[in-house]
């Protein structure tokens, strides 16, 4: 566990050790980015296209994430909604932040987007594949880890050149609860969907884990579940950001733990503009700390849980 763990791990802390000051190459770092998201996926759907019995496999895949997806949302909405009645948060009640992306058609395109390359991955699979056999879908799952831990190294940068200092995060005690709330209603989930998707308890956490951040559950999951749970675990959180980009602008102003907990990690960018939209800057800094915190937390405990099989 413990080696596996210092993987990926230490690209994240030598990426957060780079500091930039060059908006230009923030901008390359940002890109870059979003083309190993892109590639990982890729990678992810042509893995899925060497399953046997693709079409059931499928129909199995869905059905798990849906089941999954409904008992963490459950839990996740009761918790912050418990939490949003005994914090001093509303938003819409401080200037809204100029320039702010508003379309949440346009934010829900770009995720739409993400499962247009995993089907182009399982096509690139089902028309390679038999020409290139095993080791079309071997490579893929090695160019996928190795791409993970370039974006490991490219996520560090960014948080390392966010413009939150540490120090300022772990101040921030309301997005350090609510952090910690999600992950615990999450976790809880995953205990009780364990059972119903036929997982063992660490794994039922492990898949739980992931709060929002879909490129890395997928690849950790996949990596040590197979490929269907890795598909499992990408849709578990990526429905989670689509169904935020409805929730945030519905309940931000009476609920505004709820609105930007229920982002998970990716309050802190994907869902982040409708945040600052919706919510005022007031909402920003918490949203930013949440994020932040369960992005770090994100892969000690799926590598941990995962661990525990063993």
């Amino acid at each position: 566990m413990l080696s596996g763990l210092v993987i990926v791990l230490l690209p994240l802390v030598l990426g957060y050790l780079v500091a930039l000051r060059s908006t230009a190459v923030l901008n390359i770092v940002n890109q870059a980015v979003n083309l190993c998201v892109y590639a990982i996926l890729l990678f992810m759907g042509i893995s899925l296209a060497g399953l046997e019995n693709l079409a059931s496999q499928l129909s199995r895949l869905g059905g798990q994430t849906l089941l999954l997806f409904s008992v963490t949302t459950l839990f996740n909405l009761v918790a912050l909604w418990w939490l949003s009645h005994r914090v001093a948060l509303r938003g819409g009640t401080s200037p809204v932040v100029e320039n702010a992306p508003t379309s949440k058609l346009a934010a829900m395109a770009g995720s739409l987007m993400l499962v247009g390359v995993v089907a182009g991955g399982v096509g690139a699979g089902l028309i390679l594949g038999p020409w290139m056999g095993v080791s079309l879908f071997h490579g893929a799952e090695t160019l996928a880890e190795w791409t993970l831990y370039l974006l490991l190294v490219l996520i560090g940068c960014q948080l390392r050149n966010s413009g939150m200092p540490l120090r300022q995060i772990l101040l921030n005690r309301l997005g350090l609860v609510i952090a910690l709330t999600l992950a615990a209603s999450s976790l809880l989930a995953g205990l009780v969907a364990a059972p119903l998707l036929s997982l063992s308890w660490n794994e039922g956490l492990a898949m739980a884990a992931g709060f929002g951040w879909y490129s890395l559950s997928a690849i950790l999951i996949g990596e040590h579940l197979g490929p269907l749970l890795g598909g499992v675990a990408f849709f578990n959180d990526l429905t989670r950001e689509l169904f935020a980009f409805i929730l945030i602008p519905l309940v931000i102003r009476r609920y505004a733990a709820l609105a930007i907990g229920y982002g998970g990690a990716t309050s802190m960018d994907f869902t982040l503009p409708v945040i600052q939209q919706h919510g005022g800057v007031a909402c920003v800094p918490v949203a930013v700390v949440s994020g932040f915190i369960l992005s770090l937390l994100s892969p000690p405990l799926i590598l941990f849980f995962l661990s525990l099989s063993g």
